[in-house]
């Protein structure tokens, strides 16, 4: 045992990862294991079914592992005092002063009501704010009028992120401010687009783009050398796999959306990254926000910040808020673990119970909101070798 990570226990990792890697189950896939100082990795696989093999510093597309450092962000700005956390948004997001809001959610869009309160930053990070997905809009047997007027718009918020088709910042939110919200603003979470505003308000709080407010508050300070809204670096980027029943089909080449500067830089998922950057970015939260953050606001981002009430309306599925709740941008569990997955086969756990984080970086989409068996065979292996 060294450093409180057993040897028997890290073998354990190596060959629980071997299970899960395959042409038709993951092609590639690195999986970081951290406890205080010490730090072990895998990187098992290829970067395509039959291509190169993966590195410890093979890069992927990590989807709504974007949205923690999108959280971080803002609260940077926030004690900045470029924004305030319950200031409204109004007054750098005008789009969205006076809104509208459905009398239901599956309803026709000319039928609302006027919006109660404006918009906070706060209802922003906590998902609250009155815009995003819920599961049923995805079990209704009909499309709902606000679904099929978003896809319409290009907003790429309803459903996985896709930087080919959203606009420029200024002409997505003014096309999402054509749109009337789900619910009223603070009265429930609804999942996603939350950290997709952000982006925006950061950037016009800032008056420089959302990319240079990521580089210059959280990567820089942090060294996370390859975290971004695209690479330069195709030959290291995974090929991203969308599975069927016929196989793994390939979704995103090297060369492809991700490989230059998209137009939206989305806070909701647009970024690629490495275990290694992921790491300090958990290391951070860990040690109390510093160089990044307060404590304060590390502890606010890290903890519970829904009311009941706002729990009560359900989240991802029925079961969603059953052990777990939502700090700013991430999910937070009862037992104090903090993290967030992302659907295109990123895991990030950081529980500091044990000064453990857990990241599991694969290209395969996921196919239900709940992380694959993989993810969680690997966090349980981890956990299994503690000493």
């Amino acid at each position: 045992m060294t450093g409180g990570l057993t040897a028997s226990g890290l073998e354990r990792l190596r060959a629980v990862a071997e299970q899960h890697v395959g042409e038709v189950r993951v092609p590639g896939l690195v999986v970081l294991v951290a406890r205080g100082d010490e730090v072990h990795a895998e990187a098992l696989g290829t970067l395509a079914v039959r291509g190169r093999p993966v590195t410890r510093d093979s890069i992927f597309r990590i989807a709504s592992t974007t949205k923690p450092i999108t959280a971080a962000a803002t609260l940077a700005l926030v004690a900045e005092g470029l924004i305030g956390l319950d200031e409204p948004v109004d007054r750098l997001l005008p789009e969205l002063a006076a809104r509208r809001v459905l009398r239901r959610m599956d309803g026709p869009l000319d039928d609302t009501v006027p919006a109660m309160r404006a918009v906070t930053t706060r209802d922003l990070l906590t998902f609250t704010f009155g815009f995003g997905m819920v599961m049923e809009m995805f079990t209704s047997p009909t499309p709902w009028p606000v679904v099929e007027a978003a896809e319409a718009l290009h907003l790429s918020t309803i459903g996985p992120p896709n930087p080919e088709v959203q606009p420029d910042p200024d002409t997505w939110i003014t096309n999402l401010g054509t749109l009337p919200l789900l619910a009223q603003p603070g009265e429930r979470w609804l999942y996603n687009t939350g950290a997709s505003v952000l982006g925006v308000l950061l950037a016009r709080a800032t008056r420089e783009p959302f990319a240079d407010v990521l580089r210059t508050r959280i990567f820089e300070p942090l060294g996370m050398r390859d975290t971004g809204f695209w690479t330069s670096h195709s030959d290291r980027l995974a090929t991203a796999y969308r599975p069927t029943p016929d196989g793994l089909v390939a979704w995103d080449e090297p060369g492809g959306t991700w490989s230059r500067p998209p137009a939206f830089g989305d806070g909701a998922g647009g970024l690629v990254s490495t275990v290694d950057d992921l790491l300090a970015f958990a290391r951070m939260l860990l040690r109390g926000g510093t160089p990044v953050l307060s404590t304060d606001a590390a502890r606010a981002m890290t903890s519970d910040q829904l009311t009941p009430a706002q729990k009560a309306h359900g989240g991802l599925g029925p079961d969603f808020f059953v052990g777990r709740s939502w700090g700013f941008c991430q999910a937070v569990l009862d037992s104090g673990a903090y993290g967030w997955d992302g659907g295109f086969g990123s895991s990030w756990l950081v529980d500091p119970n044990y000064d453990l984080t857990v990241i599991v970086l694969t290209q395969r989409m996921f196919e239900t909101p709940e992380p694959p068996q993989v993810h969680r065979d690997l966090q349980a292996t981890a956990y299994a070798a503690l000493a």
